[in-house]
């Protein structure tokens, strides 16, 4: 019994962080399943744009291993990662999350997302990013958050400008995608671009919204802290490696 009790995960983060029709948590035990079925039909979509896949990617121990990671990360505050769920009906769509935390002067963490092949171009990570900036902004009061695209990755270059990053520079064979060293061009998104962004005159809809999120105000995510267990939806108003998954702007 002791020698099986070593074995078992920690409990995960009870947090979530509720969008409009999405909603992020921590990934869990239970998901395995259903997660290695929406990698395994999205994988010829997936692949292109990531780490080249280990033979047993999709495997339960693989899935624990990965497990173990993020819990090890949420508890020393390094890395956040989420799950996307469909809030009508608890759907796994995807994962979003911000890895490589920096504090001290630096106050940035790294962003990186996926979306199942079902699902893309459907609007679901730009909600899914907007939660996350929130989440960043808001509740973790990051100064910056940064990306990196395969420069052919059309979409994911259009989801982040349409979330409001900027391309900051171009790596030369910055990380290793499907097995080849890929050059990668760099984003980032500074919390007061969002405020700077609202005052423009004649500033959308969405950067007020953006600027309303990193303040921690109305909008739809995140009310988090790390002494509480779950997010708020609506706080009073109205309302997951580098971003190289195949996403939808």
């Amino acid at each position: 019994m002791i020698g099986f009790l070593k074995h078992l995960l920690p409990p995960p983060p009870d947090e979530q962080v509720l969008g409009e029709t999405i909603y992020l948590r921590p990934p869990r035990i239970k998901d395995w399943r259903v997660w290695a079925e929406l990698r395994g039909i999205s994988r010829d979509f997936l692949a292109p744009w990531e780490p080249t896949w280990p033979s047993d990617a999709l495997s339960r121990a693989a899935y624990r291993r990965r497990l173990r990671h993020y819990i090890e990360s949420w508890r020393k505050q390094t890395g956040y990662t989420f799950f996307i769920f469909r809030r009508s009906d608890d759907t796994l769509l995807g994962g979003i999350g911000l890895t490589n935390i920096r504090r001290g002067i630096n106050q940035s963490g790294t962003l990186g997302y996926w979306i199942g092949k079902p699902y893309a171009r459907q609007g679901i990570m730009t909600e899914a990013l907007r939660c996350v900036l929130s989440f960043a902004f808001g509740n973790l009061d990051l100064h910056r958050v940064e990306a990196a695209c395969l420069p052919a990755n059309a979409a994911s270059r259009g989801l982040l400008e349409k979330c409001g990053f900027r391309q900051e520079g171009y790596a030369t064979e910055y990380l290793k995608i499907n097995g080849v060293w890929s050059d990668h061009a760099l984003f980032a998104k500074l919390r007061e671009d969002a405020v700077s962004a609202a005052r423009k005159p004649g500033a959308v809809k969405d950067a007020v919204k953006d600027m309303e999120d990193a303040r921690g105000g109305v909008a739809r995510a995140a009310n988090w802290h790390p002494k509480r267990r779950r997010l708020s939806a609506d706080s009073g108003g109205a309302g997951r490696q580098p971003g190289v998954g195949s996403e939808e702007a």
